[in-house]
């Protein structure tokens, strides 16, 4: 019997079933500090930030319009933003002029990296396209990026 398995306590427990009792104690512990200690009155929170109003759309309207992507103090004139998670691209080529187009390359579906110089840039294999109409400014690539409908609201920019 090795020292693991030797028999122990009161019991004849092993010690390697004493140790995972013990561990598993511990990890009810742990798991019960992690708990919420909501007491289901509704009070606002006494610690871990300011509370949230309970304000919004309960009716559950089209958020992903409402949902702002970026606001025009954030794109350049002359320039861009690659938005790779929300799936567009905002460019403003003159000033006020917005325009949005699909964040994938035409030439093989890489993501587009950098809006420079007046272009949309993929540095998969070095395709430009327009900021103005996403046009293929130097190839591979041999089609326009996709164009995105977006709109502004205020200073506000989403997809329309």
């Amino acid at each position: 019997m090795s020292d693991d398995q030797a028999l122990t306590g009161p019991g004849k427990q092993t010690r390697r079933t004493l140790l995972t009792g013990v561990g598993a104690v511990g990890a009810a512990v742990v798991l019960a500090a992690c708990g919420s200690d909501d007491s289901g009155d509704g009070a606002a929170p006494t610690s871990g930030g300011p509370a949230v109003p309970s304000t919004g759309d309960a009716g559950g309207g089209n958020r992903q319009d409402a949902q702002s992507l970026a606001t025009t103090a954030d794109i350049p004139v002359g320039g861009g933003k690659v938005l790779a998670s929300q799936g567009v691209v905002i460019t403003q080529p003159t000033a006020g002029q917005f325009k949005g187009f699909s964040p994938i390359c035409t030439h093989q579906n890489c993501p587009v990296t950098n809006v420079d110089g007046g272009t949309i840039n993929c540095t998969c294999h070095g395709s430009k396209f327009s900021i103005e109409d996403g046009s293929v400014k130097a190839g591979p690539a041999t089609r326009p990026l996709p164009p995105k409908d977006i709109k502004v609201t205020g200073d506000q920019i989403s997809l329309a």
